[in-house]
């Protein structure tokens, strides 16, 4: 079966608090989308709306809304994301994903993180797979690998590029016992050929969240590719 996972992208904690609170008895896993207004334009929390509850948090004080009942992904739409994944690691994550495009250094970051959470690298609508090889990924410490659908990462709400099809169906060739996921314009309209082409995650974030009820959108996705 593959797995919906719904994504938040937080403009405050309490975004956070509402949403799992939505879905927490119908997934898994939750996705936070992480923004730091430099690899891509756009803030979120923790960035912003911030009003001590993360330092709380990687304090281990308290946990992430409804930790007990949900695993947390982390998407890093971030530079230098060797500055923050320990932060992330004590915030709780159980999954945190680097985009390969970033600046900064991420196989130091893949380091940091080895042996402790599992380890995933986003890659855009247009990055070729060879971009892991020039970044010196150690590929065996790399469990999932994320396809952006959509061309303006960091926003939801985007029309989903085809290309990414061909893209799932190229890496699940080369790295066979490698996660794929698919994060951006995943919908009710493409979830099933996403599923096909061999995608293990489907990341859901407008799709579930923008109408009035949540839990039957997320609960029809996951109808769909079981």
């Amino acid at each position: 079966m593959t797995e919906i996972i719904p994504a938040i992208l937080p403009k405050d904690y309490n975004e956070i608090v509402e949403k799992t609170a939505l879905v927490r008895d119908y997934a898994k896993t939750v996705q936070i989308d992480v923004c730091d207004n430099h690899f891509v334009p756009n803030f979120t929390w923790p960035y912003v709306g911030e009003y001590g509850e993360w330092q709380r948090i990687v304090n281990e004080e308290e946990g992430l809304p409804n930790w007990n009942e949900l695993d947390f992904e982390i998407d890093l739409m971030v530079d230098e994301p060797e500055r923050v994944v320990n932060d992330w690691v004590q915030a709780g994550a159980g999954r945190i994903i680097i985009h390969a495009e970033s600046k900064g250094d991420i196989k130091g970051a893949i380091n940091i993180l080895d042996g402790r959470v599992e380890v995933g690298i986003a890659l855009g609508v247009d990055t070729p797979l060879s971009i892991l090889e020039q970044i010196s990924v150690d590929i065996d410490k790399i469990k999932l690998l994320q396809f952006m659908g959509i061309d303006k990462i960091g926003f939801q709400g985007q029309r989903f590029d085809n290309k990414v099809i061909d893209n799932i169906k190229r890496a699940k060739e080369k790295y066979p016992r490698i996660f794929i996921s698919v994060d951006g314009g995943v919908s009710l309209d493409n979830a099933l050929s996403l599923k096909n082409a061999g995608a293990d995650h489907l990341v859901v974030g407008s799709a579930i969240f923008e109408g009035d009820d949540a839990v039957n959108a997320l609960r029809a996705l996951q109808d769909i590719v079981v």
